[in-house]
């Protein structure tokens, strides 16, 4: 086993009530400078839905991520004969139109506008050129616009619904939506980093944040094209590359990132997990249907006694192996198994992972009251108004199975805590859905309580960062500490 540490991460998505806190808080800190005026680290999109850059989903057209060809792992976007035609065009590059021409707005105007009969406006501004523009997109446009014609039936992931499955999807009896909260998610085999023919990008190896060294970024922009998630950009004022750093300063001093933080939803949990490096190839070459199995069998038992002994093998500290231990994303994506990978056939082995949320039953309004149209404990989840099809699509890999199995999990929890709470449900009837669903009190209990009574400490749980050991292997980390805080003492190379 070659056993290495992941920061990763766990997004509830029943509990995201789509206020963009964590967007706002992210752009403050780290992208209100020239040239980061459209980034957004972070963002929350709204689904079905084309999101943001437009249809980032479409790898048909930008070419992110890794594919199959005769058995072997190839990035989608460049190879090392594309990689010099790349530079002077690359067909797969989203342009500033995928994303959106971003904009002030003449706030002078207000003051120093003449005397006239009209109240005086101010006017939307491009951050780029200076002048004036008609607003037609912006990075959060289709907001709560779920049944939009132009919006949401663009969304990829109804490719894979039938033609009277969308009709129904759109009617207005029918309609329905969820936020889509999306960062970096640092994953484990990362084409950004493969695709950067400058090595620049890399992981880290005491916590796997990826990051992209500054001093040797040229431009050549191959990551932005080979993330499937299009979390890279391209600052077009330093000319370099720039992307989510997890918020890596706070990281080392025990803090949360700035999105985990500010998140009023509190859907975000943060902990370790330990994996088996030596598994990555393989597990990138299974089938789509088995990549979500494959990617958590990667995953180790931090109390298993071989596991934490080869673990100190390689390197890993006392504190992070107790980190990994009390890790709320393990109990989520290993324990329990109800957090999946977003879009896992990019065969990235993203470790940001997502609880779906749960499906809205149709319903019956009877007099001055409002009726479930099934009565069971388990709802059919084929008759659900979002058809599974679609959930399967962005977190299954197309595997129904493993939204089924959440989804059921799901329901029977909150069947048990009615009967204990409300009343109205047969405890005894809850504890047996709850078995149905491979659940017992006990993990129900554990559950609700981390996901609904969930302390600041419980849901982030960061182990001491150790960067003089990783520093050790550059130079003396007295000498370090001493430069720090004085950024660059050489500027930056612009370009190429």
């Amino acid at each position: 086993m070659d056993i290495r540490s992941q920061i990763s991460m766990v997004f509830h998505l029943d509990k995201c009530i789509g206020c963009h806190t964590c967007s706002v808080a992210c752009k403050n800190i780290w992208t209100d400078r020239k040239g980061t005026e459209y980034m957004w680290w972070n963002n929350v999109e709204t689904k079905p839905g084309t999101g943001f850059p437009t249809r980032w989903e479409d790898q048909d057209k930008y070419r992110g991520g890794w594919e199959l060809v005769d058995g072997e792992l190839k990035l989608k976007s460049t190879s090392k004969s594309q990689t010099i035609t790349n530079i002077f065009h690359n067909p797969n590059m989203p342009t500033m139109d995928d994303y959106y021409e971003p904009w002030a707005y003449n706030y002078k105007n207000l003051f120093d506008a003449p005397e006239a009969d009209d109240q005086p406006t101010a006017k939307p501004v491009s951050m780029i050129t200076g002048d004036y523009i008609d607003i037609e997109s912006g990075p959060n446009w289709d907001d709560d616009l779920s049944g939009s014609p132009i919006y949401a039936e663009n969304d990829l992931n109804l490719d894979v619904l039938s033609n009277e499955q969308r009709e129904q999807l759109f009617a207005i009896e029918r309609l329905m939506m969820f936020y889509f909260p999306r960062i970096c998610n640092h994953c484990i085999n990362p084409s950004c980093v493969a695709s950067c023919p400058s090595g620049a990008l890399y992981k880290r190896g005491e916590d796997g944040i990826v990051l992209i060294d500054q001093k040797r970024c040229r431009a050549w922009r191959s990551c932005v094209t080979a993330c499937p998630y299009k979390k890279t950009y391209y600052n077009w004022n330093t000319g370099k590359s720039e992307k989510c750093i997890l918020c890596f300063p706070r990281i080392e001093t025990g803090q949360a990132p700035a999105c985990f933080h500010s998140c009023v939803g509190r859907i975000r949990y943060l902990g370790v997990l330990l994996y088996d490096a030596s598994k990555i190839e393989e597990t990138a070459k299974k089938p789509d249907l088995e990549l979500v199995d494959a990617q958590r069998d990667m995953i180790l038992d931090p109390f298993d006694e071989d596991v934490i002994k080869e673990a100190k093998k390689n390197g890993i500290a006392d504190s992070t192996i107790k980190a990994a231990q009390n890790s709320p994303v393990y109990k989520f994506v290993k324990e329990w198994g109800v957090a999946l990978p977003p879009h896992v056939e990019y065969r990235t082995l993203p470790m940001l992972f997502y609880v779906p949320p749960m499906l809205p039953v149709m319903s019956a309004q009877e007099g001055g009251s409002v009726r479930s149209l099934n009565e069971e404990y388990f709802p059919d989840f084929d008759k659900a108004r979002v058809p599974i099809k679609y959930l399967a699509s962005m977190f299954g890999g197309g595997n129904e199975s493993h939204l089924r199995y959440v989804l059921r999990k799901q329901s029977a929890i909150r069947a048990y805590r009615r009967a204990l709470t409300v009343g109205d449900v047969d405890l005894l009837q809850a504890e047996k859905s709850l078995l149905a669903a491979d659940c017992n009190p006990k993990e129900a209990e554990e559950m609700y309580k981390l996901t609904s009574l969930c302390t600041f400490e419980e849901r982030f749980v960061i182990p001491a960062a150790h960067r003089e050991e990783a520093i050790e292997m550059m130079k003396d980390p007295l000498e370090h500490k001493q430069e720090m805080g004085f950024g660059f003492r050489d500027e930056p190379e612009r370009g190429m």
